[in-house]
């Protein structure tokens, strides 16, 4: 479904050039809860703005279902960027004047016209409400970023990432900023969220501990992606978020 093949990527700081990606290449199934851990600075932040089309490789190139995305004209990506992928950042990136609503609101804000959007409101109205109600933030619509906690407002930017339905969630340390409670009902969410809607995640972590949850471990080392192999169940993580015998890796 998503590939990236043989992607390089560096930056400048100053008159040095950085190299963080080198050849890198990753496939990604549909439906698949793929995590990718590795030190900081590893370039895992780096691949998946990529994927995402948030940014572009220098060499290489990505594919999602076959056709290359990384080059479309403009539009064509900011259209695939508000309804295909989906978006978890770990400082959640909310709109601190916005309620919980409106900042859950703002994907379908931004992909219709005036006039378009009065037509429909009422239809992404009730989406976001349910949304919020079914990451546990139903009792919180109004309320401000100011006002939740920090699992709360991860919770509130998942429901906004879910919004226009997208066929791919990419989560870049969704669990960064949170307490080990918090952290793990995020990650059980995005579980459900995968198992029950057939949602592709990619997930960035540097916590080994929560890796447990996903179907496929890959480490970011000098640039590129490796298979990693861990013993399951790994973390404290109820077992209902460890992987299924044949989801385990051998």
């Amino acid at each position: 479904m998503l590939i990236a093949e043989n992607i390089y990527k560096s930056y400048r700081r100053h008159s040095v050039t950085v190299p963080v990606l080198n050849g890198l290449n990753l496939e990604v199934k549909e439906g698949e809860f793929v995590s990718i851990v590795g030190a900081s600075g590893s370039g895992k932040s780096t691949l998946l703005h990529l994927l995402g089309i948030l940014d572009a490789p220098d060499q290489g190139r990505i594919l999602l279902d076959g056709k290359r995305i990384d080059n479309l004209p403009q539009r064509e990506r900011d259209r695939l960027r508000n309804r295909t992928f989906g978006y978890i950042f770990q400082f959640y990136h909310l709109l601190p004047e916005l309620s919980a609503l409106d900042n859950v609101l703002m994907p379908a804000y931004i992909a219709h016209s005036v006039t378009a959007w009065w037509r429909s409101r009422q239809r992404w109205r009730s989406r976001a409400v349910d949304l919020l109600k079914k990451v546990g933030l139903g009792h919180r619509l109004t309320h401000r970023p100011r006002e939740l906690s920090g699992g709360e407002m991860q919770r509130a930017a998942v429901a906004r990432a879910l919004l226009m339905q997208p066929r791919v969630l990419l989560a870049d340390e969704p669990t960064g900023n949170l307490d080990v409670q918090s952290g793990t009902e995020i990650i059980r969410l995005l579980r459900e969220l995968n198992r029950q809607e057939g949602i592709t995640i990619v997930m960035v972590t540097h916590n080994l501990e929560i890796v447990a949850a996903t179907d496929r471990v890959l480490r970011m080392s000098q640039g590129v992606l490796r298979e990693e192999v861990f013993p399951y169940p790994y973390s404290p993580l109820p077992r209902c978020l460890t992987p299924a015998p044949s989801a385990q890796l051998t």
